[in-house]
């Protein structure tokens, strides 16, 4: 009811609010980076892998060629319709882990569900009241 009265003295007062957050000196960008790879700060032993940038097949040197490799659900080549799906390998989840419920043993399985709930469900409860 006077949240309109509160916008407008708040508009009219706009010229004097003054931010919470101050910034410290100009906004610049650095001349300089350094983008060669170094170890975490919170690293246990402060330094890179041995094998880091050996170019042996599972080391990268950078992030393109890391990309170029990586996968997450299927490959993250850019010319993915160039081969067949087949040739990417088996669908079949590795032992041990599923794809569905349904897969799962039985005691992992979901408990059908009885006429009473599905009633229960499609009515809100209101039959139970009734």
């Amino acid at each position: 009811m006077f949240a309109t009265r509160a916008f407008r003295q708040a508009a009219a007062h706009g010229a004097e609010r003054t931010p919470l957050i101050r910034f410290i000196g100009r906004r610049e960008i650095p001349s300089n980076v350094d983008h060669s790879p170094h170890p975490h700060p919170a690293s246990p032993t402060g330094s890179l892998p041995t094998n880091f940038g050996k170019g042996n097949g599972n080391s990268h040197t950078s992030f393109s060629s890391y990309r170029d490799s990586a996968q997450q659900h299927g490959p993250l080549r850019k010319s993915l319709g160039a081969q067949a799906a087949s040739r990417l390998g088996p669908v079949e989840a590795p032992k041990g882990q599923y794809f569905d419920r349904n897969e799962l043993p039985e005691r992992f399985r979901r408990a059908p569900l009885t006429l009473a709930e599905i009633e229960a469900i499609e009515t809100g409860g209101a039959a139970h009241f009734s």
